[in-house]
């Protein structure tokens, strides 16, 4: 595939513009499958799967039992975020591959980046 090239002026086409977001115009959501807990949506596309999000989970927050169907990674910015596998706080990056099943805990709560490649499977309705 040819690297797509910038208009004869040096600058990018509007389809290969930069996108800034300003985080604190994004509002916090409650994620539907995890009561307590808020996401705020950075970038999201439902045709491929692909997402990007701040999470904010309160302090004995859990993401219920779910299985990742492709790469999961999520860098942790303040507080501690784990699960039967190992635990992590501020600075430390967590990546699990696809088939990767867990129950994520907050011990006392936490504010994470999350980076899917495709959407969760959750086993228990909420």
């Amino acid at each position: 595939m040819a690297n797509p090239k910038p208009a004869a002026n040096g600058k990018n086409l509007p389809d290969l513009a930069s996108r800034y977001i300003k985080g604190d115009e994004v509002p916090w959501t409650p994620m539907a499958q995890a009561p307590g807990v808020d996401v705020k949506v950075l970038y999201e596309d439902k045709a491929s799967g692909i997402f990007t999000g701040l999470f904010r989970i309160p302090p004995g927050g859990v993401v219920p039992d779910h299985v990742h169907t492709a790469l999961e990674q999520t860098y942790v910015l303040e507080g501690s975020f784990g699960d039967e596998e190992g635990m992590a706080g501020p600075g430390d990056f967590i990546w699990r591959p696809a088939g990767n099943r867990h129950e994520a805990i907050s011990p006392d709560g936490c504010l994470i980046l999350g980076l899917f490649l495709k959407p969760n499977v959750f086993l228990k309705p909420v």
